[in-house]
């Protein structure tokens, strides 16, 4: 049963990818704006990276970087600590380490892009 649940998983993952890349999140059909953003104004972590992703998807990193420079950061450094987490005997998810700098790099990113004269990491 928990195989056909992580094939299910892949195949919406690779939906919504095929999705992403055939359709512009700007004026494309079926993205939602972002639900923090519409009620306080201010831009979360995230805001912006559907259209990173599909930046990336398009080989625009400079583009990608500019909608959601966390995003582009943090992807091949997750993929970094993924593929190091297979070679320790105990994952590098389970260092509390490695989970506070992930806190507090996000926190940081959502406090930074929010400041006064910061508008140039607004997605």
């Amino acid at each position: 049963m928990a195989m056909a649940w992580r094939v299910l998983a892949i195949a919406g993952i690779v939906a919504w990818a095929v999705h992403l890349f055939l359709h512009d999140p700007e004026h494309g059909p079926g993205f939602l704006p972002c639900p923090f953003h519409w009620v306080t104004g201010l831009f979360c972590p995230g805001c912006g990276s559907q259209r990173a992703l599909h930046d990336l998807l398009h080989g625009r990193v400079v583009e990608g970087f500019g909608h959601n420079a966390l995003l582009v950061i943090a992807l091949p450094l997750l993929g970094i600590q993924w593929v190091a987490g297979r070679w320790r005997s105990r994952p590098l998810s389970q260092d509390n380490r490695i989970v506070w700098a992930w806190g507090i790099g996000i926190t940081g990113w959502w406090l930074l892009r929010n400041l006064p004269g910061m508008e140039a990491l607004a997605p």
